[in-house]
């Protein structure tokens, strides 16, 4: 009943602010709309398809051509519905990653019964109890379903509402042993965003831990059956544009080379604006590895058997480093950490950065009023927030992973501490 309690809560709140006078004012913010996910970007897309123009002939429309004939078709008949649409699919996002803590907890609580034996003595305290992990998903609920990032970012109409609503129903699939739904369903958010694709890795192994056969052949089915999807995806968006790939450029071409450098909470629009232009494609490249493919094979090689810790740091590393970053991208990858609540006694950062993600969040919207309105401030202003919000949550990623391998080294060595024998002290001279 508590749960409920909570979908109609969130729902209401969601629709009530939707319907207020603040929704025009939130969906122009730049730490919520980006030219990526703009609902106003995204009705001049469809005002341009409607009236038999191009909509990726200009420079203002960037999304799938799978959302155009989606929101084109809701425009058109249903557009009183808009809201509920926008606030339902939020609600539903929260449902699946409910369902997907409650099963990581039952996996969860096989693999800590099997290495009970290997467990050190005095580590034994460590174990977490039944009443313990059924709190999980009820955490990750509420921190989804409340935390203001995924309010806002529901309330001011973004795509990245369907994004995370994509992602959250692969996760569930993966962790089901759905191949199908998991391959369908990252492809669509791949199709959309790109960033996604580098969950196929994280989403293999799992498809194969839930498999029966060989893991080779597993991730080898899981690879083509991604890779059929989102060609196929491709093939269908060229048919809805006439039989022209054009619109490729404007959208998987447009998040690679990002070409427009309006503000947002991302690191890409203040180092461009700053940088000569025949530096440029080489920093486009360094940038995109980094937020592409430079941390899948060494985060891969040592957390392979934490699949779902692999993709929720994977799903963290691109909110921060990708080129048109939004708050509904961090208020996502926040809703998993409670999933890893037994690791938060071995985190040593909270505190700081609990503080950063306060202070950031509102001195954001504050220098951006003295930079754009007052005319007090810069973008340096503004790119200090914006790099200080990142270095937080690069600070609670790393903190994170530390923290698994503190866990995880004393629950095999114990947690006493002996040098030579005797208590280890430190002392500070």
């Amino acid at each position: 009943m508590a749960v409920i309690l909570k979908y109609i809560v969130a729902g209401l709140v969601r629709y009530w602010l939707i319907h207020t006078d603040y929704w025009q004012t939130l969906s122009n913010r730049v730490e919520i709309a980006t030219p990526l996910n703009s609902w106003k970007r995204l009705i001049e897309g469809i005002y341009l398809y409607e009236h038999k123009i191009n909509p990726y002939e200009g420079d203002s429309f960037h999304e799938s051509p799978l959302l155009l004939i989606f929101f084109y078709g809701v425009l058109k008949y249903t557009p009183y519905l808009l809201p509920a649409i926008f606030t339902f699919m939020d609600i539903l996002t929260a449902y699946f990653l409910y369902k997907t803590a409650s099963i990581f907890v039952k996996v969860f609580k096989n693999s800590q019964r099997k290495i009970s034996e290997n467990i050190a003595t005095d580590s034994k305290t460590l174990l977490l109890s039944d009443s313990q992990l059924k709190e999980v998903p009820e955490y990750v609920l509420s921190v989804y379903l409340f935390n203001p990032y995924s309010v806002l970012n529901c309330v001011g109409m973004t795509t990245t509402v369907v994004q995370n609503l994509l992602l959250a129903v692969s996760l569930w699939g993966s962790v089901s042993g759905h191949r199908l739904l998991a391959c369908a369903f990252i492809a669509l958010a791949t199709h959309q965003a790109l960033y996604p694709v580098t969950l196929i890795v994280p989403l293999s192994i799992l498809l194969a831990d839930e498999s029966k056969g060989c893991n080779k052949c597993s991730y080898i089915r899981t690879l083509l059956v991604f890779v059929v999807c989102w060609g196929f995806l491709v093939y269908i968006s060229a048919y809805i544009m006439d039989g022209s790939y054009s619109y490729v450029y404007n959208t998987y071409g447009f998040i690679l080379n990002v070409p427009d450098l309006k503000p947002n909470i991302g690191l890409f629009w203040y180092f461009f604006t700053e940088m000569f232009e025949h530096f440029r494609l080489l920093f486009v490249c360094a940038f995109q590895i980094n937020a592409l493919i430079l941390y899948i094979v060494p985060l891969t090689l040592r957390f392979k058997d934490e699949p779902v810790l692999l993709a929720t740091v994977l799903i963290a590393l691109s909110s921060i480093f990708r080129s048109y970053p939004c708050i509904g991208d961090v208020g996502f990858y926040l809703a998993l950490l409670p999933i890893w609540k037994h690791l938060f006694n071995f985190m040593q950062q909270k505190f700081i950065v609990g503080c950063a993600f306060i202070i950031t969040s509102a001195l954001g919207p504050t220098v951006w009023h003295l930079w754009i309105y007052s005319g007090s401030a810069n973008a340096n202003f503004f790119f200090g927030v914006t790099l200080s919000f990142a270095t937080a949550q690069i600070f609670l990623i790393t903190d994170l992973m530390f923290a698994y391998l503190k866990r995880e080294f004393t629950l095999k060595h114990g947690s006493s501490r002996l040098v030579d024998g005797k208590p280890a002290k430190l002392v500070l001279r």
